[in-house]
């Protein structure tokens, strides 16, 4: 299966060619763009170097561990496990199996995270839940005031963020704590952020087989209704929020009224629900009166 066949040097242009082939075939989006990017991992180069240099042959160490990587892909090992890093909000980052791959949700969640909070002072974060530590690490990255802390249960996902953040020169300005929530948090912060499990897990059998068979069910896994994970959070949010301070959640679609009630009765104040690109409803925004 693939494309047409290939010649005994194997150059850029025929491998990619062949690859979208087998890539379209297995059902994988994107079958082009997968294929440019899992070969520029391969050769390590960028992706303009195989536009630059379509004539090249591989070698054979390169044909090799090309022909592993897309087996692993095809079988359904998400490409950013395969490459180990994922591009966020422009920066680099950092990924392993054991950790919940970064989505462009997330980059909504971050931009909305940005036009909170003023620039001009300084202020302290709270991320909940942080995994690779996407949002922490560019919270710093591009607040150069805020101060970050960032936690995570898993101890996979507190090492990744710690490098992470040393990756993108922001370590002395982002704190990574292994906590249950706010278990291991004291003080109060000017915003909170969280991206926490919030698929049912009455459809966590429901989801594709990419994400149900090789990304961490612990990030996914909201409890019932999906909305156990995201309670604990809420009950925690008000006694760790300075006055005017603000909470921003990404949630699952049709959580929003749910969400809603629980910041309500936690003393949370001006919640309003978000949509993102999709029309879904997915980020929650309340104030600390």
């Amino acid at each position: 299966m693939g494309g047409s066949a290939l010649t005994v040097n194997w150059t850029v242009r025929e491998i990619l060619k062949w690859t979208r082939g087998y890539f379209k075939g297995a059902g994988i989006l994107q079958p082009r763009l997968e294929a440019e990017i899992l070969l520029a991992h391969v050769m390590n180069v960028d992706r303009l170097h195989l536009y630059i240099s379509p004539d090249t042959p591989l070698t054979p160490d390169e044909r090799a561990r090309f022909r592993e990587i897309i087996k692993k892909r095809r079988s359904g090992v998400p490409r950013q496990y395969l490459t180990g890093e994922v591009q966020f909000y422009g920066l680099r980052f950092r990924v392993r199996d054991d950790v919940f791959i970064p989505r462009p949700e997330t980059e909504e969640l971050l931009e909305r995270a940005l036009g909170l909070v003023e620039r001009d002072r300084d202020l302290a974060c709270l991320d909940l839940g942080t995994g690779s530590g996407v949002i922490a690490v560019s919270l710093a990255k591009y607040l150069p005031q805020m101060k970050v802390t960032a936690v995570d249960l898993s101890t996979e996902a507190v090492e990744l963020a710690q490098e992470n953040a040393e990756l993108n020169d922001v370590v002395d300005r982002v704190d990574v704590v292994h906590s249950n929530w706010f278990e291991n948090i004291a003080g109060k912060f000017d915003l909170i952020v969280s991206n926490p499990p919030y698929i049912p897990e009455e459809e966590m059998d429901d989801l594709p087989d990419e994400v149900r068979e090789h990304e961490p069910h612990h990030a996914l896994n909201g409890g019932k209704g999906g909305m156990e994970e995201i309670a604990k959070l809420v009950s925690g949010l008000k006694e760790h929020m300075r006055t005017g301070a603000t909470a921003l959640f990404e949630i699952g679609d049709g959580q929003g009224t749910m969400v809603r009630e629980e910041m309500k009765g936690a003393g949370l104040a001006d919640i309003r629900v978000e949509h993102d690109l999709a029309e879904k409803e997915r980020y929650v925004i309340a104030r600390c009166p």
